[in-house]
């Protein structure tokens, strides 16, 4: 079938549309982002870039299609999240208007890229966290900015599929990670941060590795291909409720440290940044609900993982 992604110049766009064309789907790809600036281009896609905040915009890349992936956002590692919670929320207008666009252009099926963000802020204050169940999302208290755009444009997708009938998926995002997306510039996640700077402490000699808080924050980590999986299984379901799409896998950030290093062959010395942005105490996705209506949840080891996301960032930095 022919589908839009929006977003398709981002990390996790720009593998889907990989992953979509290999499954024999037409894609339209459509991104904010000049062309040259995409994570990934396909050269067989229709690629368009577009401002997906301006209604035109959005009645222009659904035409036609029968399915609308939505991954467009404005959004970062917790250093931009914290430091930019306006622009994280004028995202809410892509969501707004695609879903507008799309239930006047009668496509099928739309899905939404959510994001642990949205879950009460009381439940991730302890490092040893409860894993985040769907309905922890409520009362809402989710991350400011960013985690209010999202928990926002869910209900109103709801509203939507309530209302005309638009069918709509929602994912809820647990931080995907892997080759081929932000590693440096302040919009990368912590992942991509941690291989960067143990790439460049491997080539510089100097081993001394500032961490954001005090290394104890927990965290769960999902490798790209488990996210593609997760969302076309999904998307192709009929689960109108938003699932948790994360790994169960818990690792302490000191722990993440070490381990990469562990990778990379070389010992570092962590120092703490004890005012640096560090988000949660802990957060981790509790799968009971994905495995109840796919048979199905996030299973690839983080270790084999941050190996290969880690080889293509310490490629990036030795050519940087």
């Amino acid at each position: 079938m022919k589908v839009l992604v929006a977003g398709g110049g981002g990390f996790i766009g720009g593998h889907l549309v990989q992953r979509l064309e290999r499954e024999g789907h037409e894609v339209r790809c459509v991104d904010v982002k000049p062309a040259a600036e995409w994570f990934q281009q396909s050269g067989t896609a229709e690629n368009l870039v577009l401002d997906l905040t301006e209604k035109d915009a959005c009645f222009k890349a659904v035409d036609g299609v029968e399915r609308v992936y939505n991954l467009a956002c404005d959004m970062g590692g917790m250093g931009f999240i914290e430091n930019n919670k306006a622009a994280c929320m004028i995202s809410v207008l892509i969501n707004t208007h695609l879903l507008m666009a799309a239930q006047a252009k009668g496509v099928e099926r739309v899905f939404y890229a959510s994001s642990a963000c949205v879950y009460n802020g009381s439940r991730q204050s302890d490092p040893n966290v409860t894993a985040l169940a769907e309905s922890d999302a409520y009362p809402a208290d989710p991350e400011d900015g960013y985690g209010w755009e999202k928990l926002f444009s869910e209900r109103m997708g709801r509203h939507f599929m309530e209302d005309f009938g638009l069918q709509f998926r929602t994912a809820r995002y647990h931080n995907v990670y892997g080759p081929n997306g932000s590693w440096t510039g302040g919009r990368e996640k912590a992942p991509a941060a941690v291989c960067r700077k143990v790439a460049a402490a491997k080539l510089t000699g100097d081993h001394t590795i500032e961490v954001w808080g005090d290394g104890l924050q927990t965290r769960s980590f999902m490798y790209i291909d488990d996210c593609l999986t997760g969302t076309r299984m999904l998307m192709d379901s009929d689960v109108t409720i938003p699932l948790n799409v994360g790994s169960s896998e818990l690792v302490t950030i000191n722990g993440l440290y070490e381990m990469v290093a562990d990778i990379a062959g070389v010992k570092i010395d962590l120092v703490h940044d004890l005012s640096a942005p560090q988000g949660v105490r802990g957060r981790n996705s509790d799968n009971t609900l994905i495995q109840q209506h796919l048979g199905w949840e996030p299973s690839i080891p983080l270790r084999e993982g941050m190996e290969k996301t880690y080889a293509w960032i310490h490629d990036q930095v030795t050519m940087s």
